[in-house]
């Protein structure tokens, strides 16, 4: 089955860029596609792959931080070449 993931890593302290720029480089070096935005991340593939993947990848955030918020959305479907029709 393919999903679609959309996560907002938040961490809540001063220094917060490392813990997000760390999280993106290692869903990138996943070799799952893997779609920035100034928001967000989006990551996409096999539900086992990815969730296997996000199991680690999340703890690690979790314990670079002191305080934090994730915030993650997941469609049933491989909705990575989307383009809007209108």
């Amino acid at each position: 089955m393919k999903i679609s993931v959309e996560l907002t890593l938040t961490p809540l302290h001063d220094d917060f860029e490392p813990v997000i720029i760390n999280f993106i480089k290692q869903l990138r070096a996943s070799g799952l596609k893997t779609i920035e935005t100034p928001l967000s991340t989006q990551i996409y593939g096999d539900y086992d792959k990815v969730m296997a993947l996000l199991t680690v990848e999340i703890k690690e955030a979790m314990e670079l931080m002191e305080h934090g918020l994730l915030w993650m959305k997941i469609v049933k479907s491989d909705l990575s070449d989307y383009e809007p029709n209108f």
